[in-house]
């Protein structure tokens, strides 16, 4: 069955389950991969590159910049973030799909670049797609945090007034998921993705 490689670009609240469901994802679905951010911030704990971020030095990120080797970049705390997109088209081109966690901000340039600087045929654009995970309510989203037990009560509130701002922005993607129960939110998540592909 030929199906479509897909370009599957995910968003959601902190603490709404985003990580989980790709893992299920990645699991699910042999011929998906995680797409790899590169930053030129050190590594934390027990991150390794190649797999947790391309590390770059903030030369090499310049480097890549000047040579529009990045679908969206951006600058937080001092260190950069990008995301490449050779690496991207080379897994598509292999019939592959691929997977983009991030942020609204960063959504939304990967989308514009997309739809507004690419043909309709060429591989990001005709299998993208971007889905936002939405919280069933901000009442079960702070419950979630604090569950956690991860987090003090001022970085819960920052999430939370961050979540608000990133929900407003939902109505952007071509579909969202409300991730009430793992199961069935996972369920929608997997037909968008084989109807877009083509599966079913």
């Amino acid at each position: 069955m030929n199906t479509q490689p897909l370009f599957i670009v995910l968003s959601a609240p902190s603490g709404c389950g985003k990580s989980t469901l790709i893992d299920m994802l990645l699991q699910e679905y042999p011929d998906l991969e995680y797409s790899i951010s590169c930053t030129t911030r050190k590594p934390r704990g027990e991150e390794e590159d190649g797999l947790d971020y391309h590390f770059l030095t903030v030369e090499r990120f310049r480097e890549l910049l000047a040579e529009d080797a990045f679908l969206e970049h951006a600058e937080v705390h001092g260190n950069y973030y990008g995301t490449l997109k050779q690496p991207i088209v080379d897994v598509l081109n292999l019939g592959h799909s691929m997977i983009l966690d991030i942020d609204v901000v960063g959504a939304a340039k990967v989308r514009h670049y997309v739809m507004h600087h690419l043909p309709p045929t060429d591989p990001l654009r005709a299998g993208y797609m971007d889905i936002f995970i939405n919280p069933p309510s901000m009442e079960e989203l702070r419950a979630r945090l604090e569950g956690r037990g991860t987090d003090a009560p001022d970085v819960i509130e920052r999430r939370l007034a961050n979540a608000e701002g990133e929900m407003a922005r939902a109505g952007e993607y071509m579909f969202q998921v409300t991730n009430d129960e793992l199961a069935i939110a996972y369920k929608r998540l997997c037909d968008l993705i084989d109807v877009k592909s083509g599966r079913m």
